[in-house]
């Protein structure tokens, strides 16, 4: 079966730190494992997540979706051009 010239999607990935509570469901569930919890502290005294990769990211949204406090985005690279 061919899918003709498909081509992967890539995301650019937006975290708002101040937002984050550290709950890690991004990180969870990214499929690529772009994602990681940083070893740092935001201004609430969580460990927000950090782009570990930033070409893995597939602009598939998963991140955003599961985040309760709606503190990360993601943005396609194509939109950005």
């Amino acid at each position: 079966m061919s899918f003709g010239n498909l081509k992967k999607a890539y995301g650019n990935v937006h975290i708002n730190k101040n937002w984050c509570k550290g709950c890690g469901f991004c990180v969870q569930y990214c499929p690529t494992n772009a994602l990681e919890m940083s070893k740092g502290y935001n201004a609430k005294g969580y460990h927000p997540p950090l782009v570990k990769d930033a070409e893995d990211c597939r602009d598939c949204k998963f991140c955003e979706m599961v985040c309760p406090e709606f503190a990360i985005f993601v943005t396609s690279k194509k939109d950005e051009g």
